[in-house]
């Protein structure tokens, strides 16, 4: 039976490297696109950050059509969008809140 090798690129970063570099993803862009991947209209998607003393405040903005969607049956989207935000911003040692306006 005859083997074959397999060429194998080496990589210019390490596994901690791609950890940092996916914990440096902005938190602007992160609930950018968990907005325009829920709404019918994403280019009426825009997210304003507000810098705090103690925290980053993100307001949301969407079409009026597409906040049902955004704030789901009994606030559950916006929560789990706030919950995933936090642990994104708590991994960097900030504090985060999400508004949706």
């Amino acid at each position: 039976m005859r083997t074959r090798l397999l060429k194998t690129r080496t990589r210019s970063f390490s596994p901690e490297t791609h950890e940092k570099e996916r914990l440096n993803m902005n938190m602007k862009e992160l609930i950018e696109y968990m907005a325009k991947a829920l709404v019918d209209d994403p280019d009426s998607v825009h997210v304003e950050e507000i810098e705090g003393t103690s925290a980053t405040i993100y307001e949301l903005r969407v079409a009026p059509d597409d906040m049902g969607r955004v704030i789901g049956k009994q606030g559950r989207v916006a929560n789990a969008m706030r919950v995933l935000l936090r642990a994104a911003a708590a991994r960097q040692g900030r504090r985060v809140t999400l508004e949706i306006v």
